[in-house]
């Protein structure tokens, strides 16, 4: 009596169902992620912004998500030039927004048009008991005075040069800091006697400092442009994101946050 027979699957039958059910472990596995199927994906925006636009932008931010549901709108802040030279390192983003044209200019092989969203100008700044007992440009000559100032390569820095000159005002600052929060934070820390800041951010210092403002037919007025960068990982999404900047919702919050119409 022979033993039992042992039943073989042929070769080319069994390989093709091996690779059957790999193809379909391998769509059970990316199935959350398939648009196909009806659901909106996920859109994750970075946006690359000036360090005066921290706080108004963490709401507009919120009110933007609140408005597009699937997105997520993250923020990278700093001075305006640090965010292009880290952009021509290679850094990722989707949006770009700076404090002044000339700084966005230097990303215009990077980005999309410019569009102007906001402006703003400058104001002085000291602790709120102003030990110096500064009262106007004037008084920022002073040598013995600790001043703060923007570093000229930021836009902060630039347009505080170019308001000192056109008021004669010659200054010596102890320090220039790498971005406008910078110097805010100085003159906060009692650090410094005075400094040069948007007047936005003496807002959002509130009683931390005391307001000296400048006139009117001396100051200068900072603009701010936003575009979509060409290499953003979701285009169509960073155009929309830089137009709805330019919209009632986003402008009620930088009004608010007092800023200037473009």
């Amino acid at each position: 009596m022979t033993g039992a027979r042992v039943r073989r699957w042929p070769a080319r039958p069994l390989a093709a169902l091996l690779a059957t059910l790999a193809g379909l472990g391998a769509l059970a596995g990316c199935g959350g992620t398939d648009d196909s199927a009806g659901g909106e994906a996920e859109v994750s925006l970075t946006v690359l912004a000036a360090a005066s636009l921290t706080d108004v932008f963490e709401t507009a931010g919120a009110a933007y998500e609140d408005e597009h549901p699937g997105t997520t709108v993250r923020f990278s802040f700093a001075g305006s030039q640090e965010l292009v030279a880290q952009l021509h390192g290679g850094a990722p983003g989707d949006v770009l927004v700076t404090a002044d044209p000339e700084t966005m200019a230097d990303a215009a092989e990077l980005t999309g048009e410019p569009e102007l969203i906001a402006r703003n100008e400058l104001t002085i700044v000291t602790p709120p008991d102003n030990p110096a007992g500064v009262t106007g440009l004037a008084d920022l000559a002073d040598p013995a005075l600790r001043l703060v100032l923007a570093a000229p390569e930021v836009p902060a820095g630039r347009y505080g040069q170019e308001l000192l000159a056109s008021a004669g005002v010659v200054a010596e600052p102890v320090s220039q800091e790498p971005s406008v929060r910078a110097v805010l934070g100085k003159v906060q820390l009692g650090e410094a006697d005075a400094g040069l800041v948007y007047a936005t951010d003496a807002v959002v210092a509130g009683d931390q400092v005391r307001v000296v403002p400048i006139p009117a037919e001396l100051n200068v007025t900072a603009a701010y442009p936003a575009a979509a960068l060409a290499d953003a990982a979701h285009p169509e999404a960073a155009a929309e994101f830089v137009d709805w900047l330019t919209g009632g919702t986003a402008q009620e919050l930088l009004a608010e946050a007092g800023f200037r119409a473009p």
